[in-house]
Protein backbone atom coordinates (compact mmCIF):
# COMPACT_ATOMS: atom_id res chain seq x y z
CA UNK A 1 0.00 0.00 0.00
CA UNK A 2 2.47 2.01 0.89
CA UNK A 3 4.55 1.50 -2.30
CA UNK A 4 1.16 2.52 -3.97
CA UNK A 5 1.32 5.93 -2.66
CA UNK A 6 4.64 6.96 -3.32
CA UNK A 7 3.96 5.92 -6.81
CA UNK A 8 0.59 8.11 -6.98
CA UNK A 9 2.34 10.97 -5.47
CA UNK A 10 5.07 10.55 -8.38
CA UNK A 11 2.47 10.72 -10.96
CA UNK A 12 0.72 13.91 -9.37
CA UNK A 13 4.12 15.50 -9.46
CA UNK A 14 4.41 14.82 -13.12
CA UNK A 15 2.12 18.01 -14.49
CA UNK A 16 4.02 20.62 -12.73
CA UNK A 17 7.09 19.11 -14.25
CA UNK A 18 5.71 19.25 -17.58
CA UNK A 19 4.63 22.59 -17.26
CA UNK A 20 7.28 25.07 -20.13
CA UNK A 21 9.54 27.21 -18.10
CA UNK A 22 8.56 31.12 -17.87
CA UNK A 23 9.53 33.45 -20.34
CA UNK A 24 11.05 37.07 -19.62
CA UNK A 25 8.09 38.76 -20.75
CA UNK A 26 5.70 35.87 -18.94
CA UNK A 27 7.63 35.65 -15.69
CA UNK A 28 7.78 39.91 -15.70
CA UNK A 29 3.74 39.78 -16.13
CA UNK A 30 3.38 37.87 -13.24
CA UNK A 31 5.48 39.33 -10.69
CA UNK A 32 5.51 42.93 -11.63
CA UNK A 33 4.07 45.01 -8.35
CA UNK A 34 3.98 41.43 -6.45
CA UNK A 35 5.74 40.87 -3.02
CA UNK A 36 5.98 37.09 -3.32
CA UNK A 37 7.07 34.70 -0.35
CA UNK A 38 9.06 31.75 -1.22
CA UNK A 39 9.15 28.62 0.66
CA UNK A 40 11.18 24.94 0.82
CA UNK A 41 9.42 21.55 1.38
CA UNK A 42 7.76 22.86 4.23
CA UNK A 43 9.84 25.68 5.62
CA UNK A 44 9.90 29.44 4.84
CA UNK A 45 13.12 30.89 2.41
CA UNK A 46 12.70 34.03 1.70
CA UNK A 47 10.38 37.20 -0.24
CA UNK A 48 11.33 39.29 -3.19
CA UNK A 49 9.69 42.41 -3.89
CA UNK A 50 9.43 43.01 -7.74
CA UNK A 51 9.61 46.23 -9.25
CA UNK A 52 9.14 48.23 -12.33
CA UNK A 53 12.20 48.23 -14.46
CA UNK A 54 13.07 44.34 -13.73
CA UNK A 55 14.25 45.40 -10.04
CA UNK A 56 14.03 43.72 -7.25
CA UNK A 57 14.37 43.47 -3.43
CA UNK A 58 15.02 40.27 -1.70
CA UNK A 59 15.21 39.03 1.66
CA UNK A 60 15.52 36.00 3.63
CA UNK A 61 12.92 37.10 6.04
CA UNK A 62 15.69 37.88 8.51
CA UNK A 63 14.54 42.12 8.04
CA UNK A 64 18.01 42.33 5.67
CA UNK A 65 16.76 43.27 2.27
CA UNK A 66 19.23 43.79 -0.78
CA UNK A 67 18.69 45.42 -3.99
CA UNK A 68 18.93 43.84 -7.30
CA UNK A 69 17.67 43.24 -10.76
CA UNK A 70 16.57 40.58 -12.99
CA UNK A 71 17.26 39.77 -16.67
CA UNK A 72 16.79 36.59 -18.89
CA UNK A 73 19.69 35.04 -20.32
CA UNK A 74 19.60 31.19 -22.38
CA UNK A 75 15.70 31.00 -21.22
CA UNK A 76 16.74 31.38 -17.33
CA UNK A 77 16.02 34.52 -14.77
CA UNK A 78 18.62 35.49 -13.47
CA UNK A 79 19.25 37.76 -10.66
CA UNK A 80 22.12 39.87 -9.16
CA UNK A 81 22.34 42.24 -6.57
CA UNK A 82 24.41 45.47 -5.38
CA UNK A 83 26.39 43.07 -2.55
CA UNK A 84 26.50 40.26 -4.81
CA UNK A 85 27.06 40.57 -8.76
CA UNK A 86 27.47 37.45 -9.82
CA UNK A 87 24.14 36.22 -11.52
CA UNK A 88 22.42 33.53 -9.82
CA UNK A 89 20.23 31.86 -12.43
CA UNK A 90 16.62 30.28 -12.11
CA UNK A 91 13.88 28.12 -14.43
CA UNK A 92 10.62 29.46 -13.21
CA UNK A 93 6.97 27.59 -14.06
CA UNK A 94 3.73 27.92 -13.63
CA UNK A 95 2.85 25.18 -11.29
CA UNK A 96 -0.89 24.60 -9.45
CA UNK A 97 -0.45 26.83 -6.61
CA UNK A 98 1.89 29.41 -7.94
CA UNK A 99 5.35 29.91 -8.98
CA UNK A 100 8.19 26.99 -8.95
CA UNK A 101 11.71 28.15 -8.77
CA UNK A 102 14.98 25.69 -9.63
CA UNK A 103 18.14 27.47 -9.04
CA UNK A 104 19.49 26.35 -12.34
CA UNK A 105 23.30 26.48 -11.08
CA UNK A 106 22.98 24.15 -8.65
CA UNK A 107 20.26 21.78 -9.82
CA UNK A 108 20.14 19.60 -6.74
CA UNK A 109 19.31 22.02 -4.44
CA UNK A 110 15.60 21.84 -3.56
CA UNK A 111 12.84 23.97 -5.83
CA UNK A 112 11.17 26.69 -4.22
CA UNK A 113 7.28 26.77 -4.29
CA UNK A 114 5.43 30.37 -4.17
CA UNK A 115 3.93 29.55 -0.93
CA UNK A 116 1.75 33.63 -0.43
CA UNK A 117 1.41 36.76 -2.34
CA UNK A 118 1.40 40.03 -0.56
CA UNK A 119 0.63 43.56 -1.38
CA UNK A 120 2.10 44.82 1.75
CA UNK A 121 5.58 46.30 2.02
CA UNK A 122 8.05 43.46 3.14
CA UNK A 123 10.17 44.41 6.68
CA UNK A 124 13.60 45.55 5.58
CA UNK A 125 15.63 47.52 8.83
CA UNK A 126 18.21 48.62 7.20
CA UNK A 127 21.75 49.11 7.48
CA UNK A 128 22.88 48.11 10.54
CA UNK A 129 24.52 50.41 12.77
CA UNK A 130 25.86 51.05 16.67
CA UNK A 131 28.24 49.95 18.92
Amino acid sequence: MKRFILILWAFAALPAAAQPLMSADEFDTYTRGKTLYYGNSDRPYGAEIYLPNRRVRWSFLDGECKEGQWYEEGGLICFTYDDRPEPQCWSFQQGAKGLIARFEDDPALTPLYEANESTEEMLCLGPKVGV
